[in-house]
């Protein structure tokens, strides 16, 4: 995930991107986003075999592609804490599916 700062007529605004989200996690990351305030800026899916093929919807077969999601915010507050509960998010269910292996 990366977070550049930028600014747009005198007034500062942060964004963040997050990087081959789930696709069982895009509707959770957008109703956060939402509750805290942040703007979806850009949603896309890429493909992972070829670089050109960039979608700004869902493909009929999204098999083979990783989202990415940015976000954006006038607060880094928002978006620092939208990442934590996405990064413990993703960690619980990593976990989970280890103690499944087990």
């Amino acid at each position: 995930m990366l977070i550049d700062k930028q600014h747009n007529q005198d007034k500062q605004y942060f964004q963040a991107e997050f990087k081959n989200v789930a696709k069982e996690s895009i509707g959770w990351l957008e109703n956060l986003a939402w509750e805290y305030h942040c703007k979806i800026e850009k949603k896309e899916w890429k493909s992972k075999y070829n670089n050109y093929v960039i979608y700004d919807y869902e493909p009929f077969c999204s098999d083979g592609f990783e989202i990415n999601l940015t976000l954006s915010s006038r607060q880094i507050e928002y978006l620092n804490f939208v990442r934590f509960l996405y990064e413990n998010k993703m960690h619980t269910i990593g976990y989970l599916k280890n103690c499944l292996t087990l």
